[in-house]
């Protein structure tokens, strides 16, 4: 994931059938609890009365990004899901990664919730807690088909580029590279484009996103999918147990009804065994 850290946060409806009414939740919410109760379904304690609020950072296909003037994508799916089960509607408010990696964010009470395809580290297990892990990630290395390079061993002496405050590029870090840093997912895959780098590491469910766009694929391909063994969970404030028993819920029977299988197959691919095993119900 990334950060913009100078971007003014934004207030964004997510995309449900209801997106009108999810902005106008978003609008008239009483801070004070005054337009209605902070207590949803379950006894989980809510920030603005009837939303969940959801902090992300834009843009990170396809887990979040703004499509037709409304936030979609696979994370946004699944958190509808949790609000559904609350009996709210999702908001989604667009700060800098930064803001809810180090959960400030959520001690502030900015949001209820980060979803901003994040990986769960024991690092960031101490600033919050994360929900059980709904995917597992791969770093994919992708290069300018001119480049020559056709692996990560490749990348040596190489100007390589990942986006900022990622597991990517601590991962480059740790291999002796000096990665360029973006802001970005865009700014990534325009730094390859302007030729600023040579290849980019980076989640490899962005990297198939960009590659449905045919001038991408034309110019670009995948020199190595590296497994690194990251999961990604969704965030709470520390202590936040109901809500997090919530989202891990929501999951499961995600998982169970088929619902989570559907929402991977639109915003991912194909759902194989390597899919499921990310899914609560299966671990």
């Amino acid at each position: 994931m990334k950060t913009t850290l100078g971007r003014r946060t934004r207030v964004l409806a997510a995309t449900t059938a209801t997106a009108g009414l999810v902005l106008v939740a978003g609008c008239s919410s009483d801070d004070s609890g005054g337009g209605g109760t902070k207590t949803a379904a379950g006894g989980v304690e809510l920030v603005k009365a009837g939303q969940l609020t959801t902090c992300t950072h834009l843009p990170y296909p396809p887990f979040q990004s703004e499509i037709d003037g409304k936030v979609q994508g696979f994370d946004v799916s699944l958190i509808d899901l949790v609000a559904d089960d609350l009996g709210v509607k999702q908001v989604i408010v667009d700060q800098p990664f930064e803001n809810f990696k180090t959960g400030g964010s959520l001690n502030a009470g900015s949001c209820d919730l980060a979803a901003a395809g994040m990986t769960i580290t024991e690092e960031r297990k101490k600033n919050v807690d994360f929900s059980d892990p709904y995917f597992d990630a791969t770093q994919a290395v992708l290069v300018d088909k001119k480049s020559g390079i056709t692996s990560f061993a490749g990348l040596k002496g190489k100007k390589v580029g990942a986006q900022a405050q990622t597991t990517g590029e601590d991962y480059a870090k740790s291999k002796g590279l000096d990665p360029v840093s973006f802001e970005s997912s865009d700014a990534v895959i325009n730094g390859l484009r302007s030729g600023q780098v040579e290849a980019v590491v980076i989640d490899y469910p962005v990297v198939q996103g960009w590659l449905k766009d045919k001038a991408n694929a034309d110019a670009f391909k995948v020199a190595e999918q590296v497994n690194t063994g990251e999961q990604y969970g969704f965030t709470v404030k520390k202590g936040n147990t109901k809500l997090l028993a919530a989202i891990n819920k929501a999951l499961t029977d995600a998982k169970a009804d088929g619902t989570y299988k559907k929402l991977y197959e639109q915003w991912i691919g194909p759902y194989d065994q390597a899919a499921a095993s990310a899914s609560p119900s299966a671990s």
